[in-house]
């Protein structure tokens, strides 16, 4: 998930701007410039109504803004951001959203209820990644105008096909791919019906407190501060520079070229935590570490194969010796800290009883199956883990790591086999997670849904019904007890063997502050951050 936004107008200015941007991120951190390393590996698109990563949705929240958004002092609550109110009618299937009268586009144009309701409709038509979100209200490119329309300069109407729960619909538009983009810097840039994506790919048109200045793939990342932006962000530039390294990390703060670190290894930050040259900073994230089993291998479309699989994995030892700092053992599809999170821990490097179910399923010698991973650390080394414990059942892995976006590219394309990969919430409320996990009911390679469970080839219209049920469902108690089934089953009979929670840590120098990070990438805000 990734969105950019340019302060730039010509391409001439965005071509010095890409030449220039490099020397920033290798200089020593000047004076209102703040500098993060961290892996950006996974930047696809910085289009919000594409962006689907972890640094891309980052970004987005500090160059987009949203009609709703959650506080990191309170991430179940729901507060405005571009709507001043929200009303639903009762029947629950139209909202009328009134816009706050002030808040302006980099360009310096005002964000009307007209940009709100094209970017809505935009990503409907897209069809991206992340248009899911969007479009299990009954959306698609034929009906959205209708159904998501401005009625006024700034009042936004939006209708749903069903009754929806307000705080349901409210939660899924404080996803990235509820960001709005100024419609006219989009159309003008408009090539061959696309909306805009080509150029929003490397560009944005947004009101955050920033302005996308320049992207270059595995390198950097450079934003600008918006001049227009309600709130003036306290420090004018940001780079994001790629180090997937951590001692390189580490080197870069000791020397001053860095102020953040965001990819220090355990060892390196069991050294820092008493330092008084750096601030520690943990943040536990809706953000899981999962292996998926694609179905249509002939093998590992077996449930004893997929169980075998779960049983041999030693979490707690991967936890324990590589990450103990970053990561914590989960085994459920809802995150801790999301409302209905299953705790139990059912699976513990059971080798006798995965080798029972090899054999079971005709495979006591075991077979040969391949396992993409991102190469960056601490990935490498958890997959490297997880060969040798699937090693003692039989389990032979031709491992095949890369970067990020290939990784994930490879996922998206169902053509892995075994993939290690990354799922963060993209709202704060248990459907984000059981959508793309539990919900696949058109498994056609053509198909609109492209959850998780869709990647890897896992048709299930029942699971799906059941989501579909708990979104609607407005008893607590009979909603979380949805949940907390459907998490039991996926746990039994799912193709994932999910690991670990992730526990962001940054680590800033002396003297940097304000840095408010939350539970999802796109609520990690920059515009506070200073420095002595």
């Amino acid at each position: 998930m990734t969105t950019r936004r340019s302060l730039l107008a010509g391409s001439a200015a965005a071509a010095f701007a890409m030449t220039q941007a490099p020397r920033w991120a290798q200089a020593q951190s000047p004076a209102g410039v703040i500098v993060f390393a961290k892996q950006i590996d996974d930047l696809i698109s910085l289009d919000p109504g594409e962006c689907f990563e972890y640094t891309g949705s980052e970004v987005c929240g500090n160059v987009y803004q949203k009609l709703v958004t959650t506080p990191n002092s309170n991430p179940s609550e729901l507060v405005g951001e571009l709507a001043e109110k929200w009303e639903a009618s009762a029947d629950s299937k139209t909202f009328t959203f009134t816009l706050r009268d002030g808040p302006k586009f980099a360009s310096g144009k005002p964000v009307t209820a007209e940009d709100a309701a094209f970017s809505l409709q935009r990503a409907v038509i897209l069809n991206k990644s992340p248009a899911f979100i969007i479009n299990q209200f009954g959306y698609n490119k034929d009906n959205v105008a209708k159904m998501i329309r401005a009625t006024g300069p700034r009042t936004l109407v939006i209708e749903t096909a069903e009754s929806t729960a307000p705080t349901f619909l409210l939660y899924c538009l404080t996803a990235v791919v509820g960001s709005v983009v100024e419609k006219a810097v989009a159309m003008a840039n408009n090539k061959d019906g696309d909306l805009g994506n080509a150029w929003l790919k490397q560009n944005s048109a947004g009101s955050g407190p920033y302005a996308v200045r320049s992207w270059r793939a595995s390198d950097s990342v450079t934003l600008e501060a918006n001049p227009n932006a309600a709130t003036a962000p306290k420090t004018r530039r940001v780079i994001l520079r790629h180090m997937p390294d951590p001692s390189a990390q580490m080197l870069g703060l000791e020397k001053g070229d860095i102020d953040i670190a965001r990819n220090l290894s355990s060892d390196q930050l069991r050294q820092v935590k008493s330092n008084p040259n750096y601030v520690f900073q943990p943040q536990r994230k809706a953000s899981l570490l999962y292996i998926g089993m694609n179905q249509k291998h002939p093998i590992l479309s077996k449930p004893e194969v997929r169980q075998a699989i779960k049983l041999a994995i030693d979490y707690d030892a991967i936890q324990r010796n590589i990450v103990p700092d970053l990561y914590a053992v989960q085994q459920a599809f809802l995150p801790v800290g999301l409302p209905g999170a299953l705790e139990d821990k059912p699976f513990h490097h059971q080798v006798a009883e995965a080798k029972a179910l090899m054999a079971k399923a005709g495979h006591a010698d075991g077979f040969e199956v391949s396992m993409d991973y991102a190469s960056a650390a601490p990935y490498a080394d958890i997959a490297q883990a997880v060969q040798a414990n699937l090693a003692e059942i039989g389990i032979r892995l031709q491992m095949l790591p890369a970067e990020s976006r290939q990784v994930i590219t490879k996922a998206r394309a169902r053509q892995h086999d075994l993939s290690m990969g990354r799922w963060g919430s993209d709202y704060f409320d248990p459907n984000s997670n059981a959508e793309t996990f539990a919900v696949n009911a058109d498994n056609g390679d053509d198909a609109r849904n492209r959850t998780s469970a869709w990647r890897n080839a896992w048709y299930i219209p029942d699971y799906s019904k059941q989501v579909w049920a708990a979104a609607k469902e407005t008893d607590a108690e009979k909603r979380t007890a949805i949940y907390t089934s459907l998490q039991k089953e996926l746990q039994e009979h799912s193709p994932y063997a999910i690991m670990l929670q992730e526990i962001e840590v940054s680590v800033s120098r002396k003297g940097v502050t304000g840095f408010d990070m939350g539970p999802m990438n796109d609520r990690h805000h920059y515009a506070a951050i200073t420095k002595a």
